[in-house]
């Protein structure tokens, strides 16, 4: 199911901002509609290129705290994403009945915005026990992300992943690809930023590359997270001797 079946521009941005700069607003600015015909969705590229910048303001046009979280997030530590997500027009086919945004740089503040809640003594269910029940603060950084998407991720929603290999093994990539998996024969939706091939695997999921040429539709082996990791582990002493010894 695609909820979210695309993107646009909906005025320019300011004469002189930096975003201009980024090869997916580059791309957008130019007219173009960046599509999500998928149920997964995959931005990739290397760092700067933008992709994590373009989830957040995706994420922020869709209704999502800058930080992460629900809708029904509220918190702010500190105001320091960009105004991209004003200029942004999301294309909908629908709404989703849930819905997450998940910021590996802020997911301390999520989890201790649940625990906030859950100690201002509010009548009804705990918070947290829509998550798991174990504070996710007492728990380890990938213990609590795979809780999140196993208790917390119900399906039929829209779910927004920025770079979630940063707190998992590669083990615990594979248990995300699983869930990820049953979500969307739940009628679920993924558009995620990353940079690992582990996730870039996931079967029939779109990959668009961004970079200095663009922003361009790829297959998974077209990847340069993909060439590059089959090179160094085909043969590492050769690539650490080059790297290394000149």
């Amino acid at each position: 199911m695609e909820y979210l079946s695309g993107v646009k521009l909906q005025r320019e941005l300011p004469e002189g901002s930096y975003l201009k700069d980024l090869p997916p607003v580059r791309y957008l600015t130019e007219g173009n509609e960046l599509r999500f015909d998928r149920p997964v969705t995959f931005l990739v590229g290397e760092n700067g290129s933008g992709k994590s910048t373009l989830l957040e303001a995706i994420a922020v046009a869709c209704g999502f705290n800058p930080e992460g979280g629900t809708r029904n997030f509220r918190f702010a530590t500190r105001e320091t994403h960009s105004e991209l997500g004003e200029y942004l027009t999301p294309i909908r086919k629908g709404y989703p009945r849930d819905g997450f945004f998940l910021r590996a740089e802020s997911f301390y503040n999520v989890a201790s915005s649940i625990d906030e809640m859950d100690e201002g003594g509010i009548l009804g269910p705990r918070v947290i026990d829509s998550y798991g029940g174990v504070s996710l603060h007492r728990q380890s950084h990938g213990e609590s992300f795979l809780a999140l998407v196993k208790n917390r991720f119900g399906g039929e929603g829209l779910y927004l992943l920025d770079e979630p290999e940063a707190a998992l093994s590669p083990s615990r990539l594979l248990t995300l690809l699983c869930e990820m998996r049953r979500l969307v024969e739940r009628d679920s939706q993924f558009l995620i930023a990353t940079h690992s091939p582990i996730l870039m695997a996931y079967p029939g999921a779109r990959l668009y590359q961004m970079g200095e040429t663009g922003v361009h539709a790829v297959d998974y082996r077209e990847t340069e997270h993909y060439q590059l990791t089959k090179r160094f582990l085909e043969d590492p002493e050769r690539m650490l001797h080059y790297l290394l010894m000149g």
